[in-house]
């Protein structure tokens, strides 16, 4: 059984999809934490399928590196087969991505290496594309620059704004994660080739 913890930022929905295919019983892993970097309502599905939270506030530590190693010295409790940073904001410190490299993966509203960052959704539209997507890829020190391990096409569609796109965007998200996970479990997808 594959051991998984999530960390978000926001309200979960990638999250909620996880849990809802791992809580089948033929389904090779468990989400053992969920951690965030904020007050985030996206704990609220962890709490609902029992499983335990916790947060390591930014604005608690002096710098990056010291909320680093807090943040990794709580995931690292869990003992995780796989970490998941599901719409999480802030970009991990170079020393915790390599201490849980390459089992480290990230899910971006992106047909990566196209609109990287924070604002995807809103740079496909901007740049008057046809097409974006969703990605799934395992997390280097750039940002949103790792390998790429599933992803796929999203059309823009006329009068698409921001939040409709995202909304289509997000469907094909949470199928390709829930998927990535289940080939890493059942090791269709092996980690270790991105080491």
């Amino acid at each position: 059984m594959l051991s998984v913890v999530v960390l978000i930022s926001g309200a979960g929905s990638n999250l909620r999809a996880l849990l809802e295919a791992t809580a089948g019983a033929d389904f090779p892993a468990r989400i053992v934490a969920v951690g965030t970097d904020r007050d985030a309502a996206g704990l609220a599905h962890a709490e609902a399928f029992g499983v335990p939270t916790f947060a390591v506030s930014w604005s608690n530590f002096p710098d990056r590196a010291a909320w680093g190693a807090a943040l990794l010295e709580q995931i690292e409790e869990w003992n995780p087969g796989l970490v998941i940073l599901s719409g999480f904001m802030r970009l991990l410190p170079p020393d915790v991505v390599a201490a849980l490299s390459p089992r480290l993966i990230n899910t971006h509203p992106a047909f990566l290496p196209e609109f990287p960052g924070a604002h995807g959704v809103r740079d496909a539209l901007a740049s008057g594309a046809a097409l974006t997507g969703a990605s799934i890829i395992v997390v280097d020190d750039g940002v949103d620059s790792g390998p790429v391990i599933a992803q796929e096409r999203v059309p823009i569609v006329a009068g698409d704004t921001e939040d409709s796109l995202h909304d289509r965007i997000k469907l094909v998200e949470r199928r390709l994660l829930v998927q990535a996970v289940l080939d890493i479990a059942r090791g269709v997808i092996d980690l270790k080739e991105f080491a």
